[in-house]
């Protein structure tokens, strides 16, 4: 049986997030190998290239690489071609498209996505906001929310609005509990995208069950009957009709897809509030 084994390596001149999320959108497309990653972040210097290259000699496997010196790029792309190695740098191409596009060069800075811009400090006061809303937390200032998730207990709505955060949106969540009223401050809402999030009864006992085995405790309780959770999800899809907010089913959906699908309503939203003033003057 061939070798299921492999090495590959992920060489950053910044943290290394780009081409790490990059190398799992492709690695994950492939089944029965295993892949051991060897992430290099923050390289920026002769010194450290050489001991990037000293690991992909005594490890060989392709290399992944985002550096934007053009020297380290040299000296990486050579040895790769001296030990007959794949070497791609994942934004090369993008980058050469855009830069004849808009008929510029570009600057060669480092981690410069990184930097403490404006989008950055948005990013951690979004985060801030988030987790002081979790879980039905805070509920008088909904109001100040981009996004407001709604959900029976274990439908994603904590990590989908952590991952929001992280994209700058100030997103909120509630927990439907049965029997329990929706806080004011939801009611009132109107600036919010409230979205409202649903999920396949028996895919929702599975994981309430597997959540309370983790703490230890009864699995055979209201809280994990098939009947019961039916009803949740039921009174929870009649909810947001009455209230016609958006509907994602997060049965199938990982959280950065039901993130992306969130994204996408927030921006049409957005457009449509910029669009009102013009419809109302009628031009």
């Amino acid at each position: 049986m061939p070798n299921r084994n492999f090495h590959v390596h992920l060489v950053s001149d910044s943290t290394g997030e780009t081409v790490s999320s990059v190398a799992r959108a492709c690695l994950v497309q492939y089944e029965g190998i295993y892949v051991q990653e060897h992430v290099w972040s923050l390289v920026r210097t002769p010194g450290q290239i050489e001991k990037v290259i000293a690991s992909i000699e005594r490890d060989r496997g392709p290399v992944l690489y985002t550096l934007v010196d053009q020297e380290l790029r040299e000296a990486l792309r050579a040895e790769c071609r001296r030990l007959q190695l794949p070497c791609v740098g994942v934004l090369d191409q993008a980058m050469s498209v855009l830069s004849v596009h808009f008929h510029s060069k570009t600057q060669q800075w480092p981690g410069r996505q990184h930097q403490l811009d404006e989008g950055y400090f948005d990013r951690i006061d979004a985060m801030h906001y988030t987790l002081a809303h979790d879980d039905g937390q805070s509920t008088h200032d909904l109001e100040d929310a981009d996004v407001i998730l709604i959900g029976p207990s274990r439908t994603s709505k904590t990590p989908t609005c952590v991952y929001l955060a992280n994209r700058g949106v100030r997103a909120a969540n509630v927990p439907l509990v049965p029997d329990v009223p929706l806080p004011e401050g939801l009611e009132r809402a109107t600036r919010p995208l409230v979205v409202g999030l649903t999920t396949d009864p028996e895919r929702l006992v599975q994981i309430r069950r597997n959540r309370l085995r983790l703490l230890q405790e009864n699995t055979e309780t209201d809280y994990t009957d098939i009947d019961q959770v039916q009803s949740e999800v039921k009174a929870a899809r009649r909810l947001y009709a009455r209230h016609k907010w958006a509907t994602i089913d997060v049965t199938r959906r990982s959280i950065e897809e039901t993130a992306a699908a969130i994204l996408q309503l927030l921006g049409a939203q957005r457009e449509a509030k910029t669009r009102e003033p013009v419809e109302r003057n009628g031009t």
